[in-house]
């Protein structure tokens, strides 16, 4: 079921601290050659950039992608490059030391190494290559596992999935690693600024958006608005409500 909301509540957002992770990561077949994918890290910027906009403090690890830079953006937020899985494996570490009220990962992290790297150049004229690969680990495990308080987003993307099963794949992954949002994306809809998307929470509160856009507003309003719900304030006011209805109730019997 496809329920919209709409939200007013991104100033929330002001002061927060964020990490965004973006691009794709290499891993090496031997010294010179890598096996990546075909992101740009475009989205994960378009969401950075935006944030920051909303007066965020965004620190940005961006792998070897060709997202487009704007001037303003290395004035705006704190960029780290990387490169291979392993770089981004050790930037994430610095998790264990500073803590963020929002992380979205949605760097196109390999799922895939190859088992032993040829270290040197595989000769050219090879004409029978095998190369035995194994499974990463999953770096949004490790996020969760070493930023618990967090906001955690996490992107899913599949590959010539109808809409109902995207969702479904979508619901299984923030299920299975614990993230607070998830954005589910289907390869076949993401092309230039067009970037149909949906975003999921832990209710199954389902949200459509059509473009890149649209991602980076309604998700600052999605986060914004569990932020609120969760601040101490909120539920200050919550409690202070449930009193008043007491005492309320209690002088009218």
């Amino acid at each position: 079921m496809i329920l919209p909301i709409q939200l007013n509540q991104v100033e929330v957002l002001k002061g927060k601290k964020v990490l965004v992770t973006a691009g794709p990561t290499w891993v090496a077949i031997d010294r010179v050659r890598v096996i990546t994918s075909v992101f740009s890290g475009e989205t994960g910027l378009r969401i950075a950039r935006y944030l920051s906009g909303l007066g965020c403090h965004v620190n940005l690890f961006m792998g070897p992608g060709c997202a487009r830079f704007l001037n303003n953006d290395w004035n705006h937020m704190q960029v780290r490059n990387f490169f291979y899985f392993q770089d981004l494996k050790n930037l994430l570490t610095s998790l264990e030391e500073t803590s963020y009220d929002v992380i979205i990962h949605s760097s196109a992290v390999a799922d895939f190494h190859p088992q032993n790297p040829f270290n040197g150049k595989i000769k050219s004229g090879v004409s029978d290559l095998n190369i035995k690969f194994s499974p990463t680990p999953k770096l949004i495990d490790m996020i969760r596992t070493l930023a618990r308080s967090s906001f955690l987003v996490a992107f899913k993307l599949e590959v010539g999935k109808n809409e109902h099963e995207l969702i479904q794949a979508g619901w299984d992954s923030l299920q299975r690693h614990g993230s607070d949002l998830v954005i589910a994306n289907n390869y076949e809809q993401m092309s230039g600024e067009e970037h149909v998307a949906f975003i999921i929470d832990p209710s199954h509160q389902i949200l459509r958006v059509e473009n890149k856009t649209q991602l980076c507003t309604r998700l600052a309003e999605k986060v914004a608005c569990r932020l609120a719900l969760a601040s101490p304030v909120h539920s200050q006011g919550k409690l202070w409500k449930k009193k008043r209805l007491a005492i309320n109730e209690s002088k009218s019997s």
